[in-house]
């Protein structure tokens, strides 16, 4: 498509067509034009007075009737599912870190979303950073005479990845992210990896050692085998709980002499999240990590049009149930074929289930095989 001002509603019309078209389009020349259109829409729409005129509901129901966004897809930006009814029924205006969030990950502009009324005031960093602060004293993390501040800056000194972490960040880190308290966290969670005495290993064949972790998950004692079986291939597991203002499901990382970790938060205890978040954090590490690129951060409620989580994603869907074994799966599949495709894969049926719901984005179905609250009774951060 060439790329043109837009002067005319019918211009417009086909550039939002042609939008809608490139969502979720990872390659760069499609990431390109996506970029180059939403500019010209903005731009359209700031210089047309019924638009600017709307109120932030609207311009959200707008963009979600673009993208075809059901509610629960907003959950990750606007927080929970009262929250986002609450907004889009303007009972309630959308705070300064939901604006950013709704502008960065869905492309609304920001004169739309602040519309002409006051906005409720930001919850702010130095909440969420007050939390994380006292929950990692509580994990004996940081010193007693020692503040947050103090603890990422003594921590950029020995972690190269939490040094690069602002000038890293990939597109799944949610917008909404206080970014003190993420530095902090991924500062607790080296100086853990620190700790632990591993040998460095390069893995010959990293699709053959995915599918044997996939396969851990089937295994009463899978909470024992994963950590043996990371540590045999060089790889370091650490869990450390979610800290307010982070958002965030898992991040491969360097240990400061190159040990690559992953280190995950467990903010969602089910197994079937459990086991994605480890194989895509995985995948990162034996596709994605290098000299330049030393952390990924991940928060799997926001989509991501970047071609690494795409990979990411790819490799563990393949990981945790091959596609010729899940081709046999389709919409009208009951418990008994979920449960069957569970076993030809040597997996949890969690893992199918969980899959199941992601994709037919029904999460009515299959809710007592997802294997919820079963993850943090064998998993301790402290």
């Amino acid at each position: 498509m060439t790329i043109r001002p837009i002067r005319t509603n019918e211009d417009y019309q086909a550039a939002l067509r042609r939008a809608k078209a490139l969502f979720g389009k990872s390659g760069q020349s499609e990431l390109d034009e996506r970029e180059v259109l939403q500019a010209l829409i903005e731009k359209w729409e700031r210089s047309q007075h019924s638009i600017e005129a709307a109120t932030p509901a609207q311009a959200i129901k707008f963009r979600m009737q673009q993208t075809g966004l059901a509610q629960r897809d907003l959950i990750p930006y606007l927080g929970s599912k009262s929250r986002v009814s609450e907004i889009l029924n303007g009972q309630r205006q959308p705070t300064v870190d939901q604006i950013r969030a709704l502008h960065q990950h869905l492309g609304i502009p920001v004169t739309s979303l602040i519309g002409s009324f006051k906005h409720e005031p930001p919850a702010g960093p130095s909440s969420s950073s007050m939390a994380a602060e006292e929950i990692l004293r509580k994990l004996g993390v940081i010193k007693a005479k020692e503040n947050l501040a103090g603890f990422v800056s003594r921590s950029k000194v020995s972690a190269p990845a939490v040094a690069m972490l602002r000038k890293t960040r990939t597109e799944r880190t949610n917008a909404k992210t206080d970014l003190a308290a993420l530095e902090a966290w991924c500062a607790a969670a080296l100086e853990r990896a620190e700790k632990v005495a591993i040998k460095k290993i390069k893995i010959s064949d990293p699709k053959k050692a995915a599918r044997r972790l996939a396969q851990l998950s089937a295994l009463p004692d899978w909470q024992d085998q994963i950590v043996a079986a990371l540590h045999s291939m060089g790889i370091i597991l650490i869990i450390l709980e979610h800290l307010p203002g982070t958002f965030l499901d898992g991040a491969a990382m360097c240990r400061s002499d190159g040990i690559p970790v992953i280190a995950l938060t467990l903010r969602h205890d089910r197994l079937d999240n459990f086991w994605f978040t480890l194989l895509h954090e995985f995948a990162h590490v034996v596709c994605h990590l290098s000299p330049d690129r030393q952390l990924i951060l991940d928060d799997l409620d926001v989509a991501s049009s970047e071609t690494i989580e795409a990979e990411a994603d790819a490799f563990a869907r393949n990981a945790l149930i091959p596609l010729t074994i899940w081709k046999q799966i389709d919409e009208d599949s009951g418990t008994e074929e979920i449960i069957d495709a569970a076993e030809k894969a040597g997996v949890h049926p969690a893992i199918a289930a969980g899959r199941w719901r992601f994709e037919h984005s029904d999460y009515r179905r299959f809710s007592k095989l997802i294997g919820r609250g079963e993850v943090k009774s064998v998993l301790r951060s402290a």
